[in-house]
């Protein structure tokens, strides 16, 4: 059993042990989750407290086991409902194709307990359905996600380890006001305390959290998806200042939350943020746009830009070589 489950985890787990094996030991529980007894009987009493009927007894045949009638509700899905569940998980996590697999395993369970009318498409689905493995997973770790909406449903202040990109690793202590998925990455929206600012975590690098009996309010009216996106455009090495020669309602529909701030000129419109690949900016964000523009700043930016329009110009050159009729 994993050291990095969280407690509502580790509860859950109890939950099914109780359920397979009536009149567990606080001793053999503690032993089937890896924590001492003294743990053990806590997760018992979170059980307890979540409503669900725990009974013990004292002797040789004593042990925990579960009150009559305790039991999980049952989940109806219809066979498109089902069809959906398997296509959103293969699409989102290729890696679940595979039944070794942390989230597979789990899709399996799930399949095997469907009706049979309704889980058969489903199992073929899942059988031959080819997936493409991820090129650059990103996955969070299923732990410290846990431990991410336990913080966020509670609004408590929790102290997080990031490692960033480049291999640097610190703490943080952060209000986590939302996660936020996008573009199949994970994000923690929070405000960081050590700054002072709004800033955005990537889960998967997200590497411990940590809780403070300190609580939060959530800013009135937050929009997460909005917040986070502007802030994606900010905070970055290097700067971005793009003019465009057309009004603000025109180009407004163009641009992207993260390519930064849109500002109205006297003839015109200006665009500024900042960002931490010039180059990707460049092609794959003002390459596409439809109106004149000029690229004020930053040097890395114009330094991009004049590198792609000298790539492009090299690809309709004549060849040195050719000689033209005249």
């Amino acid at each position: 059993m994993p050291n990095d489950l969280s407690p509502t985890a580790r509860a859950l787990r109890a939950l099914d042990i109780l359920r397979a094996r009536p009149g567990t030991t606080a001793g053999e529980l503690a032993e089937r989750l890896g924590v001492t007894e003294r743990a053990a009987r806590r997760y018992v009493e979170i059980l307890r407290e979540a409503g669900v009927s725990v009974e013990s007894a004292r002797g040789p045949h004593g042990g925990y086991r579960l009150g009559r009638g305790t039991r999980l509700p049952p989940v109806h899905f219809t066979q498109s409902e089902a069809l959906g569940l398997v296509m959103a998980v293969l699409g989102a996590q290729p890696a679940a194709a595979d039944t070794d697999d942390l989230v597979g395993s789990a899709l399996s369970k799930v399949v095997k307990a469907l009706p049979e009318n309704v889980g058969h498409q489903a199992a073929l689905l899942r059988e031959y359905a080819s997936a493409a493995p991820d090129p650059y997973p990103t996955r969070p770790d299923p732990a410290v996600t846990s431990e991410l909406v336990d913080a966020v449903a509670a609004r408590r202040r929790v102290v997080v380890t990031y490692r960033s990109e480049s291999g640097n690793e610190w703490e943080a202590e952060v209000d986590p006001w939302s996660l936020v998925v996008r573009h199949g990455r994970w994000y923690l929206l929070c405000h960081c305390h050590r700054a002072e600012a709004i800033r955005t975590y990537r889960v998967d690098r997200v590497r411990a959290v940590r809780s403070t009996p300190r609580g939060f309010e959530l800013p009135e009216g937050l929009d997460p998806v909005a917040v986070l996106e502007e802030s994606l455009g900010l905070g970055w090495k290097f700067t971005t200042r793009v003019v465009f020669d057309a009004p603000p309602e025109e180009v407004a529909p163009w641009i992207r939350p993260p390519m930064g701030r849109l500002e109205p000129l006297d003839h015109g419109c200006v665009l500024i943020g900042s960002t931490r690949n010039p180059h990707m900016y460049v092609q794959e964000w003002l390459a596409r746009m439809p109106f004149p523009f000029r690229v004020e700043g930053g040097e890395e930016l114009r330094a991009a830009v004049t590198a792609l329009v000298a790539r492009f110009s090299a690809a309709v050159a004549e060849p040195p070589d050719r000689v033209r009729e005249v």
